[in-house]
Protein backbone atom coordinates (compact mmCIF):
# COMPACT_ATOMS: atom_id res chain seq x y z
CA UNK A 1 0.00 0.00 0.00
CA UNK A 2 1.53 3.33 -1.23
CA UNK A 3 1.73 6.09 1.75
CA UNK A 4 -1.54 8.01 1.50
CA UNK A 5 -0.92 10.97 -1.00
CA UNK A 6 0.10 14.72 -0.05
CA UNK A 7 -0.33 18.32 -1.41
CA UNK A 8 1.37 18.74 -4.68
CA UNK A 9 3.96 21.50 -5.00
CA UNK A 10 2.91 24.71 -7.27
CA UNK A 11 1.13 23.94 -10.67
CA UNK A 12 1.25 19.94 -9.87
CA UNK A 13 -1.33 17.91 -9.92
CA UNK A 14 -2.03 15.00 -7.65
CA UNK A 15 -4.02 12.41 -9.80
CA UNK A 16 -5.54 8.97 -9.31
CA UNK A 17 -6.08 6.71 -12.31
CA UNK A 18 -8.04 3.60 -11.89
CA UNK A 19 -7.12 0.92 -14.62
CA UNK A 20 -3.84 0.46 -15.75
CA UNK A 21 -4.15 -1.06 -19.00
CA UNK A 22 -2.50 0.84 -22.08
CA UNK A 23 -5.35 3.84 -21.63
CA UNK A 24 -4.17 4.30 -17.74
CA UNK A 25 -0.69 3.83 -19.07
CA UNK A 26 -0.86 6.31 -21.68
CA UNK A 27 -2.36 8.99 -19.50
CA UNK A 28 0.27 8.35 -16.57
CA UNK A 29 3.26 8.64 -19.04
CA UNK A 30 1.71 12.00 -20.21
CA UNK A 31 1.24 13.11 -16.58
CA UNK A 32 4.32 11.94 -14.99
CA UNK A 33 6.35 13.75 -17.82
CA UNK A 34 4.21 17.15 -17.09
CA UNK A 35 5.55 17.04 -13.22
CA UNK A 36 2.61 15.42 -12.22
CA UNK A 37 2.11 13.20 -9.17
CA UNK A 38 -0.01 9.77 -10.38
CA UNK A 39 -1.30 6.66 -8.53
CA UNK A 40 -2.26 4.11 -10.80
CA UNK A 41 -4.33 1.27 -9.38
CA UNK A 42 -5.31 -2.25 -10.93
CA UNK A 43 -7.12 -4.99 -9.14
CA UNK A 44 -5.39 -7.30 -12.01
CA UNK A 45 -1.77 -8.61 -10.77
CA UNK A 46 -0.87 -8.38 -14.67
CA UNK A 47 -1.12 -5.12 -15.15
CA UNK A 48 0.86 -4.02 -12.51
CA UNK A 49 3.86 -3.19 -13.66
CA UNK A 50 5.94 -0.16 -12.40
CA UNK A 51 8.43 -0.40 -14.54
CA UNK A 52 6.01 0.71 -17.64
CA UNK A 53 5.21 4.27 -15.77
CA UNK A 54 8.72 4.32 -13.33
CA UNK A 55 7.61 8.02 -12.16
CA UNK A 56 4.06 7.00 -10.69
CA UNK A 57 3.24 5.06 -8.09
CA UNK A 58 1.25 1.64 -8.18
CA UNK A 59 -1.24 -0.18 -6.36
CA UNK A 60 -2.77 -3.55 -6.82
CA UNK A 61 -6.86 -3.43 -5.26
CA UNK A 62 -10.49 -2.62 -6.24
CA UNK A 63 -10.31 0.91 -6.92
CA UNK A 64 -14.35 0.88 -6.26
CA UNK A 65 -13.48 -0.38 -2.40
CA UNK A 66 -14.46 2.83 -0.04
CA UNK A 67 -11.87 1.40 2.47
CA UNK A 68 -9.26 1.66 -0.24
CA UNK A 69 -10.61 4.89 -1.11
CA UNK A 70 -9.87 6.14 2.19
CA UNK A 71 -6.40 5.22 2.92
CA UNK A 72 -5.01 6.72 0.41
CA UNK A 73 -6.95 9.82 1.01
CA UNK A 74 -8.63 9.88 -2.09
CA UNK A 75 -10.01 13.48 -0.65
CA UNK A 76 -6.81 14.70 -1.21
CA UNK A 77 -6.67 14.62 -5.15
CA UNK A 78 -6.88 16.69 -7.79
CA UNK A 79 -7.85 14.73 -10.46
CA UNK A 80 -9.66 10.90 -10.65
CA UNK A 81 -9.12 9.05 -13.92
CA UNK A 82 -12.08 6.08 -13.83
CA UNK A 83 -10.07 4.46 -17.56
CA UNK A 84 -10.47 0.74 -16.98
CA UNK A 85 -12.62 -1.58 -19.58
CA UNK A 86 -15.88 -1.43 -16.82
CA UNK A 87 -18.16 1.16 -17.23
CA UNK A 88 -19.85 -0.32 -13.97
CA UNK A 89 -16.67 0.43 -12.15
CA UNK A 90 -16.11 3.48 -13.66
CA UNK A 91 -19.54 4.71 -12.46
CA UNK A 92 -19.38 3.64 -9.45
CA UNK A 93 -15.50 4.94 -8.82
CA UNK A 94 -16.54 8.44 -10.25
CA UNK A 95 -19.72 8.50 -7.85
CA UNK A 96 -17.94 7.86 -4.77
CA UNK A 97 -14.96 9.89 -5.56
CA UNK A 98 -17.25 13.16 -6.15
CA UNK A 99 -20.09 12.14 -3.47
CA UNK A 100 -17.69 10.63 -0.50
CA UNK A 101 -14.33 12.45 -0.95
CA UNK A 102 -15.47 15.52 -3.19
CA UNK A 103 -12.82 15.20 -5.69
CA UNK A 104 -13.04 18.96 -7.45
CA UNK A 105 -12.81 17.06 -11.19
CA UNK A 106 -13.54 13.43 -12.16
CA UNK A 107 -12.85 11.90 -15.70
CA UNK A 108 -14.28 8.71 -16.56
CA UNK A 109 -13.88 6.21 -19.77
CA UNK A 110 -16.88 5.16 -21.60
CA UNK A 111 -16.28 2.03 -23.22
CA UNK A 112 -19.90 1.27 -24.65
CA UNK A 113 -21.01 4.36 -26.25
CA UNK A 114 -24.77 2.89 -25.78
CA UNK A 115 -24.10 4.03 -21.93
CA UNK A 116 -22.48 7.50 -22.38
CA UNK A 117 -25.91 9.21 -21.68
CA UNK A 118 -24.69 7.75 -17.81
CA UNK A 119 -22.02 9.58 -17.68
CA UNK A 120 -22.90 13.01 -16.10
CA UNK A 121 -23.23 14.45 -13.41
CA UNK A 122 -25.63 12.33 -11.57
CA UNK A 123 -22.92 9.64 -11.09
CA UNK A 124 -19.97 12.45 -10.63
CA UNK A 125 -18.45 12.68 -13.99
CA UNK A 126 -17.00 16.02 -15.00
CA UNK A 127 -15.36 15.00 -18.76
CA UNK A 128 -16.71 11.68 -20.10
CA UNK A 129 -14.35 10.37 -22.58
CA UNK A 130 -15.35 7.93 -25.48
CA UNK A 131 -12.99 6.03 -27.68
CA UNK A 132 -15.68 5.89 -30.97
CA UNK A 133 -16.27 9.85 -30.01
CA UNK A 134 -12.17 10.44 -29.97
CA UNK A 135 -11.57 9.09 -32.46
CA UNK A 136 -14.67 10.22 -34.97
CA UNK A 137 -12.99 13.58 -33.99
CA UNK A 138 -9.89 12.80 -35.17
CA UNK A 139 -11.27 11.61 -38.28
CA UNK A 140 -13.03 14.97 -38.84
CA UNK A 141 -10.08 16.92 -37.58
CA UNK A 142 -7.88 15.39 -40.22
CA UNK A 143 -10.57 15.66 -43.86
CA UNK A 144 -12.22 18.89 -42.43
CA UNK A 145 -9.89 21.50 -42.46
CA UNK A 146 -11.87 25.56 -42.34
CA UNK A 147 -14.90 23.74 -40.80
CA UNK A 148 -14.93 23.39 -36.74
CA UNK A 149 -14.58 20.09 -35.32
CA UNK A 150 -16.07 19.02 -31.74
CA UNK A 151 -13.37 16.92 -29.67
CA UNK A 152 -15.51 16.94 -26.04
CA UNK A 153 -17.87 18.10 -24.07
CA UNK A 154 -17.08 19.90 -20.69
CA UNK A 155 -18.94 20.18 -17.51
CA UNK A 156 -21.92 18.34 -18.85
CA UNK A 157 -21.91 20.09 -22.25
CA UNK A 158 -22.00 23.90 -20.39
CA UNK A 159 -19.27 24.06 -22.97
CA UNK A 160 -17.06 22.08 -25.67
CA UNK A 161 -13.93 21.85 -26.78
CA UNK A 162 -13.09 22.75 -30.55
CA UNK A 163 -10.64 23.03 -32.89
CA UNK A 164 -10.04 24.18 -36.06
CA UNK A 165 -7.16 24.06 -39.00
CA UNK A 166 -7.36 27.46 -40.43
CA UNK A 167 -7.08 26.90 -44.41
CA UNK A 168 -3.32 27.54 -45.66
CA UNK A 169 -4.74 30.32 -47.96
CA UNK A 170 -7.07 31.97 -44.94
CA UNK A 171 -7.91 35.78 -44.83
CA UNK A 172 -6.37 35.91 -41.11
CA UNK A 173 -3.08 35.17 -42.39
CA UNK A 174 -0.68 37.75 -40.61
CA UNK A 175 -3.64 39.34 -38.28
CA UNK A 176 -2.64 39.47 -34.70
CA UNK A 177 -4.88 37.34 -32.48
CA UNK A 178 -6.11 40.69 -30.63
CA UNK A 179 -7.80 41.19 -34.07
CA UNK A 180 -10.09 38.05 -33.84
CA UNK A 181 -14.00 39.34 -32.65
CA UNK A 182 -14.48 36.13 -31.08
CA UNK A 183 -17.91 36.05 -29.27
CA UNK A 184 -18.55 36.59 -25.94
CA UNK A 185 -18.57 32.68 -24.86
CA UNK A 186 -15.50 31.63 -27.23
CA UNK A 187 -11.97 31.40 -26.02
CA UNK A 188 -8.91 30.88 -27.66
CA UNK A 189 -6.61 28.51 -25.75
CA UNK A 190 -4.07 27.11 -27.54
CA UNK A 191 -2.19 27.53 -31.16
CA UNK A 192 -0.96 24.23 -32.44
CA UNK A 193 1.93 25.35 -35.40
CA UNK A 194 4.40 22.83 -36.18
CA UNK A 195 4.16 20.84 -33.78
CA UNK A 196 4.69 23.26 -31.34
CA UNK A 197 1.80 24.13 -28.66
CA UNK A 198 1.33 27.69 -28.37
CA UNK A 199 -0.48 30.35 -25.79
CA UNK A 200 -1.92 32.71 -27.44
CA UNK A 201 -0.63 36.54 -26.85
CA UNK A 202 -3.03 39.23 -28.32
CA UNK A 203 0.26 40.64 -30.59
CA UNK A 204 1.31 36.94 -32.11
CA UNK A 205 -0.32 36.68 -35.67
CA UNK A 206 -1.95 33.47 -37.03
CA UNK A 207 -1.01 31.64 -40.11
CA UNK A 208 -2.46 29.07 -42.61
CA UNK A 209 -2.46 25.64 -41.35
CA UNK A 210 -2.71 26.92 -37.76
CA UNK A 211 -4.41 24.50 -35.46
CA UNK A 212 -6.85 26.42 -33.03
CA UNK A 213 -8.02 25.23 -29.74
CA UNK A 214 -11.64 27.01 -28.18
CA UNK A 215 -13.76 26.62 -25.28
CA UNK A 216 -16.94 28.01 -26.19
CA UNK A 217 -20.16 27.26 -25.30
CA UNK A 218 -22.53 25.16 -28.29
CA UNK A 219 -24.68 28.23 -29.13
CA UNK A 220 -21.62 30.46 -30.47
CA UNK A 221 -20.20 28.24 -32.98
CA UNK A 222 -22.01 29.74 -36.11
CA UNK A 223 -20.53 33.33 -34.67
CA UNK A 224 -17.33 31.71 -34.04
CA UNK A 225 -17.56 30.27 -37.56
CA UNK A 226 -18.13 34.30 -38.91
CA UNK A 227 -14.89 35.45 -37.00
CA UNK A 228 -12.66 33.03 -38.17
CA UNK A 229 -13.82 33.46 -42.00
CA UNK A 230 -15.22 30.25 -41.90
CA UNK A 231 -18.95 29.08 -44.02
CA UNK A 232 -21.13 28.94 -41.44
CA UNK A 233 -23.48 26.13 -41.41
CA UNK A 234 -26.38 27.20 -39.21
CA UNK A 235 -26.62 23.66 -37.66
CA UNK A 236 -25.03 25.30 -34.57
Amino acid sequence: MPAPMTAAGSGRLQVVIAGAGAVGRAIATELTESGHRVLLIDRDAARIAPDAVPAARWLRGDACELDLLERIELHTADVVVAATGDDRANLVLSLLAKVEFAVGKVVARVNDPAEEWLFDATWGVDVAVSAPQMISALIEEAVNVGDLVHLMSLRQGAADLVEVTLPEDTALAGKPVRRLELPRDAVLTAILREGRVLAPQPDDPLEGGDELLFVTAADVRDALRLALRLPVTGQG
